[in-house]
């Protein structure tokens, strides 16, 4: 039994406390989820990327659980816009055309590289990684998050139920809507909208894109086949200022404990 005292979310303080986070994300991406790991990433038995040393890194610590079965149980990536390097690129630049986020004159932040053990996949975690969020948000006066998010499996015709409900239910506005580009971008209106049944439809989705639904977030045009990572990738867009309700609150007010890690 998972009990909630002897959860913590916070940013990573440490190399150590990264190098937890790396090997939990090899574990659900790599192990669960089966995305293609080269002989050196195996050997590593780490998630890592040019990326990590930009991010801020938030992770989710049961400290009841054993050291030695590792005591990092989920993590988040973040990424600010004046974290980029001299190419000024963010990670999901690789799948989606940014432009329209990019142009939009509002502060940035990514968020990427979402997992959590399958035993702590539920509600309590989900909230405390959000309340994390909302703090990192408030602190640094984000006013546009957005960042990629999986549908597991490469086949576009199994995921058509659900790429169609996001397409035809929460495309985001034109002025913020991301583009799939590259090879293996796909369309996501693979059904007509008076074919899809939208309870059945979200309840296909993937938890955690159900909860950026649930917290305002629309969708990109156009899907990304990642054959590496074993999944079809959507872009979600969060304006703060839109997200529901029952979350405006912590953007509106200081956490009484730190989250914010030094630049």
């Amino acid at each position: 039994m998972i009990v909630p005292a002897q959860i913590e979310v916070r940013l990573a303080r440490t190399p150590a406390e990264i190098d937890a986070a790396q090997r939990l994300r090899y574990q659900v991406f790599f192990q669960e989820w089966g995305a293609y790991a080269d002989a050196a990433v195996r050997a590593s038995g780490r998630d890592c990327d040019r990326f990590d040393p930009l991010m801020d890194h938030l992770i989710v610590i049961d400290h009841a659980r054993p050291a030695a079965s590792g005591q990092v149980v989920g993590n988040y990536r973040l990424l600010r816009r004046e974290r980029l390097g001299r190419s000024g690129l963010f990670y999901s630049s690789a799948e989606f055309d940014l432009g329209s986020l990019l142009d939009s004159g509002e502060t940035l932040l990514e968020l990427g590289r979402s997992c959590v053990l399958a035993e702590y996949r539920n509600q309590h975690v989900l909230r405390l990684l959000w309340d994390a969020i909302a703090g990192y948000v408030a602190d640094y006066r984000i006013e546009l998050m957005f960042g990629c998010a999986s549908l597991r499996g490469t086949n576009p015709d199994a995921l058509r139920e659900q790429l169609s409900y996001l397409h035809h239910f929460h495309l985001s506005p034109p002025t913020l809507r991301p583009r799939a580009v590259g090879p293996t971008r796909i369309d996501m209106d693979l059904m007509d909208k008076s074919q899809i049944d939208p309870r059945r439809a979200r309840g296909l989705l993937e938890p955690i894109i159900k909860g950026y639904l649930n917290v305002g977030a629309g969708i990109g045009e156009g899907a990304y086949v990642d054959h590496q990572f074993n999944s079809v990738d959507v872009c979600i867009v969060m304006p703060t200022a839109q997200l529901a309700h029952r979350y405006r609150n912590h953007f509106e007010r200081v956490l009484q404990r730190p989250l914010v890690a030094a630049a």
